[in-house]
C-alpha cells in the first residue's frame, strides 16, 4: 500500500486536503469516494492514520502492526466490504449495521469501506441510512465508487463527496516502471480507472498477447481485410469472459482512434460499432469480427 508521499504524487490536492482534516481532527463520519484512481489507497492511508500509534505526527508510520493488518484487511476494527459476484446483498449490510452500535475491537474507532458501493441493493443502502443521519463519532464509512450517478440521492445527499481524478500520465510511468513498453503502458492507462487494475492487466501475459494481436489485427483491418479475417480466431481465443471480450472492443476502438488522421479508418470505427452492437445482442464475438472484416472488403 501507498505511503503519504506516494498517495501526494497521484492525488495531491486531495491529499493536502486531507492531511489538513486530520490535523485538525475533523474527519468526517461518511464519505463518498468517486474515481477509482488511488480511491481505495486513500481509504486505507486514512483508516492507519486513525489508528496507527507510531507515526510522524497525524501521517501513520505504514510500518507497524496496526499499519500491516490494515494493509493486509486484517485489522479487527476496518471492515473491507466488496460485492459477492455484482451485488452487494441486503443481509450483508444489515449484518453490518449490527457492528454500528458496538465498540470497537483494539480502540474507540470503528471504519467501514465499502467498495463498488453503486451496487448496494436499493434495500441495503437505505438500511444505511439512519446510521448516516444519527452518525456515532466512533464510525467512519467510506463509500467507494466509479459509477457515482448510479447511487443513490438519499446516501449522495448525506456523505461528503470527494471526486477522483484518474491522471494518466503518472500511470503510464508507473505502468513503464513496471517493465511495460511505452505503447502497452499508454493503451493500459486508457483503459483502467484504478491503479490496483492497471497492474493487474500490466502483469498479464494474456492481456499484453492481446494487446499484440489487436494490434496485428487493426493493421490488416485498415490495409489488408481479408487477412484480418484469417486473423479473427487468434483474437477471440484469447478473450474468453464476456468482461474480456468487452474490453477488446475498447482496445480495439483505441488502436483506430490513433489513426483517425485516415479517411478509411473513421469508416472502420463505424464497422466497429456495429459490431459491437451485434456482440451486445448476443451475436457471438467471432461472427461480430468477422462481419466487420466482411464488411470492409
Amino acid at each position: 500500500m501507498m505511503n503519504y508521499q506516494e498517495l501526494k504524487q497521484l492525488q495531491p490536492e486531495i491529499s493536502q486536503r486531507f492531511c489538513h482534516v486530520l490535523e485538525q481532527g475533523r474527519l468526517a463520519h461518511a464519505y463518498l469516494f468517486s474515481g477509482d484512481f488511488a480511491s481505495f489507497e486513500m481509504a486505507i492511508f486514512l483508516s492507519q492514520a486513525l489508528f496507527c500509534q507510531e507515526g510522524d505526527g497525524v501521517l501513520p508510520c505504514g510500518n507497524c502492526r496496526t499499519c500491516s493488518l490494515i494493509e493486509r484487511g486484517e485489522f479487527s476494527d476496518v471492515t473491507i466490504l466488496a460485492p459477492q459476484g455484482n451485488l452487494i446483498k441486503t443481509d450483508t449490510i444489515r449484518d453490518l449495521v449490527k457492528n454500528f452500535s458496538q465498540s470497537g475491537f483494539e480502540s474507540s474507532y470503528q471504519v467501514f469501506i465499502i467498495r463498488d458501493a453503486e451496487k448496494m441493493h436499493a434495500n441495503a443502502a437505505n438500511s444505511l441510512l439512519k446510521v448516516i443521519e444519527e452518525p456515532q463519532a466512533t464510525i467512519h464509512i467510506f463509500f467507494l465508487t466509479k459509477q457515482e450517478e448510479a447511487i443513490l440521492p438519499t446516501i449522495k445527499s448525506r456523505t461528503q463527496i470527494v471526486t477522483f481524478h484518474k491522471n494518466t500520465a503518472i500511470l503510464e510511468r508507473l505502468l513503464e516502471e513496471q517493465g511495460l513498453l511505452k505503447t502497452q503502458a499508454a493503451l493500459i492507462a486508457q483503459l483502467t480507472s484504478s491503479i490496483e487494475e492497471a497492474q493487474k492487466l500490466g502483469q498479464s501475459k494474456q492481456f499484453l498477447d492481446t494487446i499484440g494481436q489487436a494490434g496485428k489485427f487493426v493493421d490488416s483491418l485498415v490495409t489488408q481485410p481479408d487477412r484480418a479475417y484469417l486473423q479473427v480466431p487468434i483474437l477471440v481465443g484469447l478473450v474468453e469472459e464476456k468482461a474480456e471480450q468487452g474490453r477488446l472492443f475498447e482496445l480495439l476502438t483505441l488502436l483506430l482512434a490513433d489513426r483517425l488522421h485516415d479517411s478509411a479508418t473513421r469508416l472502420t470505427i463505424d464497422g466497429l460499432l456495429e459490431a459491437k452492437r451485434m456482440w451486445q445482442a448476443n451475436v457471438s464475438l467471432q461472427n461480430s469480427l468477422e462481419y466487420l472484416t466482411l464488411t470492409k472488403q
